[in-house]
């Protein structure tokens, strides 16, 4: 390659694979390329998935086009539309069009999709027999259904049911031939093909499964008039759609002499036999597998593109699907292996007369498939039961009843969304509604978390309705949602996953937030507002005493060690350990409140008083005269203790809860954690205190204390699940620390207990901590270690720390630099 320009991309093939792939190019590179793009159809790119709703006279072209004319030439991108290119020179690495266009290039992207599958039957190529996969189909069956009557689709798959369902709303007699015995045989088990196909049917559809086509019979006039089945009958026929599969399009490649079978053979990285080509989507053959849904092409889109900013670090390990697709109002869903045998077992619900039916397949105690007809609300929660390999043996009872009723903290809303009404609230951060989100989704061919984030704002902020919006997607979407991984990379300044940079830190002893930026290849050698918040947690957790804690790091709150309200004043809450105070303090708290002017003094909801409306420059001084530390009340880090009154006053309490508040607060003072920590304590089983929906809560019995984890009270509320029952006092700080230290070691930042629990799995706890007593133990005295010791920050400030935090913001310049020590 010549240094002094740019290195040349060229694209072959112009739909939504290749052109995501520049889009996540244009994102990590976008100055990096000269880039050409050669796409066979006359159209910039569009969304293929909608052409079903076009059809069907719900959209048009326009509303499908995902990349305008405008944001080519805005990215400065070379674009050669109705220009099917069909050679490939290696050696020269260039590429010719049909029309005799060239293009040289350093790096070669295919992206020449599929080819739809035409039968090789006589009277395949008279006029009206067409395929069903991009525009110019689409267009010729409007047409075509302005004007004639009968049509046949042959193939009674996804595609093939879209075509009939579109046709049939066009005004046309449709009838779908079938060679499998059932519809969506891929897609559905028998049972739920066949009450597709009666659902069908009384819409007026027409149907021939087990049927084979021999021959299509024409006119005078080379022009298409009935189809000829092998037991000799005829079905007339104006129109011939074939809809019966698709195939890699490998011609051009293999022309080429790059390897293909069953697709372009591509390694992990998506590079083919030729390391300067590569290929995504429909073409591409990776471990053996070319997948035709949106969400694993957008994937490999992302994987590719890292490789092609010359970043090295994304792997494209395949990908576990689902489908879940809507037929003229009835909903289907499917994943893993529905059809069971091979010595699993099923379980099923069948009720024909009200439309629902589902099967869930079960081996060694975990779910490896379902089928759903009709109720598919709880799909997403199957499919993911499915791809973490949970064990279902202690829920198999309710299982086939859904997340709901089994009160399942797995999700976090994935069975809300499809019950939602448009005006509920979604994001309680940015006020985002569902019709919001849905709106955006449909009308800017949304596709993923991050897509939403950016337009609309929903899980942008917190991000504790991510899973909500995440189901969202899917119900829109339905298959072609594209979920986000567990192993997404912690921002755009890496591609590691949260768990790398972890493991990078723990294995090599990183102690510094440039020792992670240098020894990760880190894209920005400061970092950014997502990463910096995420490491600098990660470097203090992993090496107490050791790792350097960089405030500026840190969000606002937790530098200025109170929380911003939306008016830019702050909240101070004194600490009152288990919500226990007196007199003196009050008197305190009182004069406080009329000397500096609060204007709202409010009795939290765990059981402490807030001075709302404190000043930035009043902060230190409030500290100071209270006499009191304050509460961690706005950081990831242990928020209260709520407590009951318990056995000292109340006439049902079992043990003194009050006490009992009152040690694990003084335990886990100062302790920082990847999300906020809620903790309660009640004195009976009347859990007074809340103690349910508490990251852990502790209630007390007449044989001394239940502990429970994982709860939560936020926007979707999460029921805290057993963990162990334990008799004495110092057990529940043991098993309390060592729960906690282990979500403070493995949980990523920004997960609440509830999310980590989901990832990892109850049994994985109980293994940790209640089973293993000198793991419990070593974790325990972990969480010790890093606590003890730790300074007061709010001591500190008062005693002059990190003075120029607390000015007011017009006279921050005037103090000098070295102030701040």
């Amino acid at each position: 390659m010549n240094p002094q320009k740019k290195p040349r991309l060229v694209l072959i093939g112009n739909g939504m694979a290749g052109i995501r792939t520049l889009e996540e190019l244009l994102k990590l590179a976008p100055d990096m390329y000269d880039i050409t793009v050669f796409g066979a159809e006359p159209h910039p790119n569009y969304n293929r998935i909608l052409l079903s709703p076009v059809l069907a006279g719900e959209q048009t072209f326009d509303d499908i086009v995902l990349n305008p004319l405008d944001w080519y030439a805005e990215n400065g991108i070379r674009l050669h539309l109705g220009k099917e290119v069909t050679k490939i020179d290696r050696v020269q690495r260039r590429v010719i069009a049909v029309d005799g266009t060239e293009a040289e290039y350093d790096r070669l992207l295919l992206a020449t999709g599929s080819l739809p599958i035409i039968l090789p039957v006589p009277g395949k190529d008279l006029k009206g027999v067409i395929s069903y996969r991009d525009i110019f189909d689409t267009q010729t069956m409007i047409d075509t259904a302005k004007v004639k009557q009968h049509a046949v689709v042959i193939g009674g798959g996804l595609l093939g049911l879209e075509a009939a369902n579109g046709l049939k709303l066009r005004g046309m007699e449709v009838t779908v031939v079938h060679l499998a015995g059932w519809l969506l045989e891929r897609q559905l088990d028998p049972v739920a093909g066949q009450l597709l196909e009666k659902s069908l049917s009384d819409r007026g559809l027409k149907f021939r499964l087990n049927t084979s086509t021999t021959e299509l019979l024409g006119n005078e006039n080379g022009e298409v008039r009935a189809v000829k089945f092998s037991d000799g009958s005829e079905e007339l026929a104006d129109l011939v759609v074939m809809a019966a599969g698709i195939r890699p399009n490998t011609q051009l490649a293999q022309a080429a002499g790059i390897h293909c079978t069953r697709g372009i053979v591509v390694s992990d990285t998506l590079q083919t036999y030729d390391p300067r080509v590569y290929a995504v989507g429909e073409c591409a053959s990776h471990r053996g597998i070319a997948y035709g849904l949106v969400a694993p092409l957008f994937e490999q889109a992302r994987i590719c593109a890292n490789h092609l900013a010359s970043y090295g670090i994304g792997m494209y390990s395949g990908s576990v699907s689902s489908t879940k697709l809507k037929v003229t109002g009835i909903d289907l869903f499917s994943a893993g292996n529905f059809m069971g045998g091979d010595g699993s077992e099923e379980i099923v619900l069948s009720d024909p007369a009200g439309g629902v039916y589902k099967k869930l397949v079960i081996k060694d105690d975990k779910l490896i498939g379902a089928c759903l007809y009709g109720d598919t609300g709880d799909g997403g929660w199957y499919f993911k039961l499915l791809k973490d390999g949970a064990r279902v043996d202690e829920r198999r009872d309710q299982l086939m009843f859904g997340e709901k009723a089994l009160g399942d903290a797995g999700t976090a809303g994935q069975d809300r969304a499809s019950a939602m009404s448009d005006s509920d609230e979604v994001c309680g951060c940015n006020g985002v509604c569902k019709g919001t989100i849905v709106r955006a989704i449909n009308e800017q061919g949304l596709f993923t978390v991050d897509d939403v984030k950016k337009h609309t704002k929903a899980a942008s902020s917190c991000g504790s309705c991510t899973g909500l919006v995440e189901q969202i997607l899917m119900n829109s979407l339905g298959s072609n949602f594209q979920e986000t991984p567990k192993t997404k990379a912690v921002c755009a300044c890496t591609d590691r996953t949260h768990g790398e940079v972890r493991q990078a830190i723990r294995e090599h002893k990183l102690l510094t937030h440039q020792a992670v930026y240098a020894f990760l290849e880190w894209r920005s050698p400061n970092g950014c507002a997502t990463c910096r918040p995420a490491i600098n947690y990660y470097l203090i957790s992993t090496w107490p005493r050791e790792a350097v804690d960089d405030p500026q790091s840190r969000f606002i709150n937790e530098r200025a060690h109170a929380n911003i309200q939306k008016d830019g004043t702050f909240s101070v809450i004194p600490q009152m350990k288990g919500g226990v105070t007196n007199a003196s303090e009050l008197r305190r708290i009182a004069d406080v409140a009329d000397k500096y002017a609060v204007p709202m003094v409010k009795v939290t909801g765990g059981q402490r008083i807030d001075l709302l409306g404190v000043k930035k420059e009043d902060l230190v001084d409030v500290w100071k005269d209270l006499g009191m530390k304050s509460g961690h009340a706005y950081g990831k880090s242990i928020r209260t203790v709520k407590t009951c009154v318990g056995s000292e006053f109340c006439r049902f309490g079992t043990q003194n809860s009050t006490q009992m508040g009152i040690d694990l607060e003084t335990m886990l003072a100062n302790m920082w954690s990847p999300h906020k920590v809620k903790l309660a304590v009640s004195g009976c089983p009347r859990n007074c205190a809340e103690s349910g929906i508490k990251d852990v809560g502790i209630i007390a019995v007449d044989s001394g204390w239940e502990i429970h984890i994982g709860g939560n009270g936020g926007i979707k509320t999460e029921v805290a699940q057993f963990l162990v029952k334990v008799k004495t006092s110092d057990e529940v700080k043991q098993y309390t620390g060592a729960f906690l230290q282990l979500y403070r070691e493995e949980a990523y930042y920004l997960d609440r207990t509830v999310h980590y629990i989901d990832r990892v799995g109850m049994d994985y706890i109980r293994k940790r901590v209640v089973d293993d007593a000198e793991n419990r133990q070593a974790l325990y005295e972990r969480l010790l270690y890093a606590l003890e010791g730790l300074p007061d920050p709010w001591a500190a400030r008062i005693a002059g720390d990190k003075p120029r935090e607390y000015q007011p913001l017009r006279l921050a310049k005037r103090i000098p630099a070295e102030v701040e020590g």
